[in-house]
């Protein structure tokens, strides 16, 4: 008769992961999408429900998940009436790429490219040269940012092509690494309000015969994290976000396509023990564990050299009924950083020895190291359709 402490549960498979559609429907096929249909040399038109027009102007709207749309129709009135609009009309959602965090994703949306490409594989990552954790978001600590993504943007390929391109961002964002290695190319205008940056963004589609805008809002981002979801601060953002998308709507000038997605989209995680499981005072899953990366459902973890399988192995056996756990060269191989033959060699060493996706409502915080992160209200990072899906509304003119 086996005794009940040696029965360990079967560990999610990993080919239960539902991988984000990378070169069909993915935040990285969007601009290379767009700017093939204003005859950016090398680009591939790869979301082949879009059809072409001569001024583009993509709206990411931080946090602004499909699932949250879909679940507030009363506070979001004007997003609602578009979703049948999305995806070129298909009524279906796209998807962020793993993680499905704002740094990969802005990398992603910029350069084209899947994170196992551009290599901003996480919100924290190990930095193979230092051997220390960087932050991807705040460029902590600092590296060059031409090294760390040396691949063009979007934006620089289709000013190179003629085609005018702008940014239209808080002013925060101009000198950033992120942006640079992201979303630089053509000009950045900077503006406080979100109704300023409607207008501008207006302003600089019927700049030019050809144009490729982008524009940015990241406070309904932030109310999910403080509030959650469900708070009352969260749908008063969402209100205010639905009549940004409006005011820039009413303004297109003509042969103009208004792309409204995101980043991902959030869940909110209870305050227990059950739902956030604490790294720092768990010495089962500390054991030979050097460096914890990523954030809380969507974990880097690096070994102690020698220590990888073990690390693998009890990570699966404590957390494998609600996290996919996989090894690095798993991860890699079935695809969640991007399909494996467009892998960088030089991302390699970024990614977990041991990489950890939530399946659950489930966070692997750090109070210790992380209190701030580990603080959040609402979370995301994983490939459930909650975080991974997201909108891809459009409006003509």
């Amino acid at each position: 008769m086996a005794y009940a402490a040696w029965d360990h549960p079967e560990p999610l498979a990993l080919g239960s992961a539902p991988l984000p559609e990378y070169g069909s429907g993915s935040l990285a096929d969007l601009l290379p999408t767009l700017a093939a249909g204003m005859s950016v040399p090398g680009m591939t038109a790869s979301i082949t429900e879009l059809t072409p027009a001569d001024r583009n102007c993509v709206f990411l709207i931080d946090g602004l998940g499909w699932e949250q749309i879909r679940a507030h129709p009363d506070e979001a009135p004007y997003l609602t009436s578009l979703l049948g609009s999305s995806r070129g009309g298909t009524g279906r959602p796209i998807t962020a790429g793993y993680p499905a965090t704002t740094a990969t994703s802005l990398a992603s949306v910029g350069t084209g490219l899947p994170p196992g490409a551009h290599g901003l594989p996480g919100y924290t990552v190990r930095n193979p040269g230092t051997r220390e954790l960087m932050n991807q978001l705040r460029w902590q600590p600092w590296t060059d940012p031409a090294a760390w993504q040396p691949y063009p943007t979007v934006f620089q390929l289709a000013q190179d092509a003629g085609v005018h391109s702008a940014q239209v961002s808080s002013p925060t964002f101009e000198r950033t690494p992120l942006t640079k290695v992201a979303l630089s190319g053509g000009t950045f205008h900077g503006r406080l309000t979100g109704e300023e940056r409607m207008d501008l963004a207006a302003e600089q589609l019927a700049a030019a015969d050809r144009a490729l805008v982008y524009t940015y809002y990241a406070e309904l981002d932030g109310a999910g994290h403080r509030y959650g979801v469900d708070s009352d601060t969260w749908r008063g953002q969402l209100m205010h976000v639905d009549r940004l998308v409006q005011r820039l709507a009413e303004q297109l000038p003509s042969r103009s396509a208004l792309y409204v997605t995101a980043d991902h989209g959030m869940v909110d995680i209870p305050f227990d023990e059950q739902h956030r499981i604490d790294f720092d005072a768990d010495w089962e899953l500390r054991a030979g564990v050097a460096l914890l990366g990523g954030e809380g459902r969507a974990r880097h973890v690096y070994a102690v050299p020698g220590a990888e399988n073990d690390v693998l192995t009890c990570w699966r056996e404590v957390l494998g009924e609600q996290f996919w756990v996989a090894s690095r060269d798993e991860a890699i191989t079935a695809g969640w950083f991007g399909p494996p033959d467009r892998f960088d060699d030089r991302v390699y060493e970024r990614i977990g020895d041991v990489v950890a996706a939530a399946h659950d409502d489930v966070l692997i915080i750090a109070s210790e190291r992380e209190p701030k992160e580990s603080a959040m209200v609402g979370n995301h990072g994983s490939m459930t359709p909650a975080e991974q899906l997201v909108p891809l509304l459009e409006v003509r003119s």
